[in-house]
């Protein structure tokens, strides 16, 4: 099979979810269409062999073009509430869309109406697809310390707009202290059915040193990851996140955040002192 076919047939493997991501982005069905095309005439005259992460190249390469579009102000924003919600089951991606069909209502309204675009960028890419702020930082030219305040602003102002139970602080502190609990608890099985099936794992290198996973994607990998572990986990929100922090002779050691929708789609975990100093770290009351 020529190369070209087969890039092709890779790319088509991956349409659902970068059409989910630009239908979040610009709120019209013919614009995350004209998104995705773009972004396979951008892959179709790259250097394909140099691309290492296909899945992710793609995913910041959607996000990308459709910060242009928004910049631009060519982006429609035509009803995209009542198109979202009235888009047929049947083009679902296993891997995104089977999790995010039900969040897009009030909260998708309140991103696409009240956030800038590199704003609106960095929450659809981070909070609802679970990309690192590494991956999205080139896309929107700031530092990954940067793109981490842009994401604590905006998901502020989401969650300050929105009642929408995916978005909900409350709901999503229950969901990671359930899942400390089973993590200390070692209940697997717990794990599991509160992980989405391919949330994502990052840690940065000093939490590798420790013994933690640079990465791990899928939820029977994560699950047995944390399976026993967090006994030293207190919860706390991390940069307005849920999440959780271990303490060692009064210095907080570790922050895990997590990204949740109606399950747990990225923990991200950092133990670099100097990360932790900048991080908004404030305890959760019991």
């Amino acid at each position: 099979m020529p190369d070209t076919d087969l890039l092709a047939r890779r790319f088509e493997e991956h349409r659902p979810h970068l059409r989910a991501v630009a239908h979040r982005m610009l709120g019209s069905p013919v614009e995350a269409d004209d998104a995705v095309q773009d972004t396979w005439l951008r892959l179709s005259r790259a250097d394909s062999d140099a691309i290492e992460n296909l899945p992710g190249w793609l995913t910041t390469t959607v996000g990308r073009v459709c910060l242009d579009r928004l910049r631009s102000g060519s982006a429609r924003h035509e009803n995209p509430v009542d198109e979202l919600a009235d888009e047929p089951a049947g083009v679902a991606d296993p891997e995104r869309e089977a999790v995010h069909a039900e969040s897009v209502g009030r909260a998708l309204e309140v991103v696409l109406t009240t956030l800038g675009p590199t704003e609106r960028l960095v929450f659809v890419l981070h909070d609802m697809f679970a990309v690192s702020f590494e991956e999205i930082a080139p896309v929107v030219d700031r530092s990954a310390a940067a793109v981490r305040q842009i994401a604590c602003r905006a998901r502020r102002r989401v969650q300050g707009r929105s009642t929408d139970p995916l978005t909900d602080p409350g709901r999503q502190r229950r969901v990671v202290e359930a899942f400390l609990a089973a993590s200390r608890e070692g209940r697997f099985e717990d794990l599991v059915n509160l992980l989405d099936p391919y949330v994502v794992l990052r840690s940065d290198a000093t939490a590798v040193r420790m013994g933690g996973r640079a990465q791990a994607r899928g939820a029977e990998t994560v699950a047995a990851f944390f399976n026993g572990r967090a006994q030293g986990a207190v919860p706390a929100f991390v940069d307005a996140m849920p999440g959780a922090v271990v303490v060692g002779d009064g210095q907080v050691r570790l922050a895990l955040s997590f990204t949740v929708t109606d399950r747990i789609i990225g923990i991200e975990v950092v133990a670099d002192p100097a990360q932790l100093d900048g991080l908004d770290l404030v305890t959760a009351p019991e």
